[in-house]
């Protein structure tokens, strides 16, 4: 059986390690991105979470968001009804199936949703700014250039 981390065979020693660093690194940005919008808004993670779910994927059922945030379905109903009760969010009957409701952001999450946003956005742009030369701004640049077409690989 191999371990879960081993590289693939025949990768070269420097690939293996930006696998895993770019990984380490991008999981304590997105850790910390998160932890912002949902820190200025005062609201848990789990409900900006949620809160950022419907933004991009649209209105869905109570159970569909449990299983994409990978949670159980008691939890999503309290995380639904807090939002509900902020006015955040609002239950509609679905067109397609009438017996089952489906959550949607209300107006003014979706106010509040770009409010966090733009607070994620400044701080990110501030610690760039402030802990990265020029140089090494236009050096992340030119790797993020690499690993979108990374991203890309099949």
């Amino acid at each position: 059986m191999s371990d879960a981390l081993s590289p693939p065979p025949g990768t070269s020693p420097s690939a293996q390690q930006i696998a895993v660093d770019t990984r380490v690194v991008l999981s304590r940005l997105r850790r910390r991105l998160r932890e912002l919008t949902g820190e200025e808004s005062g609201m848990p993670a789990g409900q900006s979470s949620v809160l950022a779910r419907l933004a991009r994927e649209g209105d869905a059922s109570s159970s569909e968001l449990a299983r994409r945030e990978r949670v159980r379905p008691q939890s999503m109903a309290t995380i639904v009804a807090a939002l509900e009760s902020a006015g955040l969010v609002a239950r509609r009957p679905d067109p397609v199936d009438g017996r089952k409701q489906l959550v949607a952001l209300t107006e003014r999450g979706r106010a509040h949703r770009e409010e966090s946003r733009g607070a994620a956005h400044a701080w990110f742009t501030r610690a760039l700014d402030e802990r990265c030369t020029e140089e090494e701004r236009q050096t992340v640049l030119r790797a993020l250039a690499l690993l979108a077409t990374v991203a890309d690989a099949p």
